[in-house]
């Protein structure tokens, strides 16, 4: 160890905060990860029943929501994969990822199956996965203010502009 590690030991063993922490509460981010969960285990069921056609292109939106299932389990949760060597690291690496971005990887992935085939089963497969895009893209927009904050702000903002105004209005007398 080195002399400045002795100094600041608290400092060298505490691991940087997670972005998609910011401003998220504990039981909101369970649900983000249950809701991807219950997401993944209805991709994963409606991709199978999807592939069981004739038609390429259900066949495809099949393979390519059970691919939505396996990311959706690997980030969410990696307990679920345990038999993949790097399934910590991926998930590691996406609780780094914020809110926004799983946001818009959730709903792109989701998204994405339902283009390629219009069928009630990837709409009904999909909304779920859907859904916990946009949970974490309602984290992404912060929380609510409360109504005495914005009263301020706005009586700040008036008396700003009436101050402005008479500023103007004395400047041309």
């Amino acid at each position: 160890m080195s002399s400045q590690d002795e100094q600041f030991p608290a400092a060298a063993a505490a691991p940087e905060p997670a972005a998609a922490d910011e401003g998220m509460t504990w039981w909101y981010r369970w649900l983000c990860r249950i809701a991807g969960v219950i997401g993944g285990v209805s991709c994963a069921f409606a991709g199978l029943w999807n592939c069981v056609t004739i038609n390429p292109l259900n066949i495809a939106a099949g393979v390519w929501m059970m691919l939505n299932a396996f990311v959706l389990f690997l980030c969410e949760a990696p307990f679920c994969c345990q038999f993949i060597e790097f399934a910590n690291a991926v998930s590691a690496r996406a609780d780094r990822l914020r809110a926004w971005q799983k946001a818009a990887f959730y709903c792109g992935m989701a998204v994405f199956p339902v283009m390629l085939s219009l069928t009630l089963t990837t709409l009904l497969g999909n909304a779920i996965a859907f859904a916990t895009g946009v949970l974490y893209g309602l984290s992404a927009l912060g929380k609510k203010g409360d109504a005495i904050s914005y009263a301020r702000i706005h009586q700040q903002q008036k008396q700003m502009d009436e101050e402005k105004l008479t500023g103007t209005l004395e400047g041309q007398a």
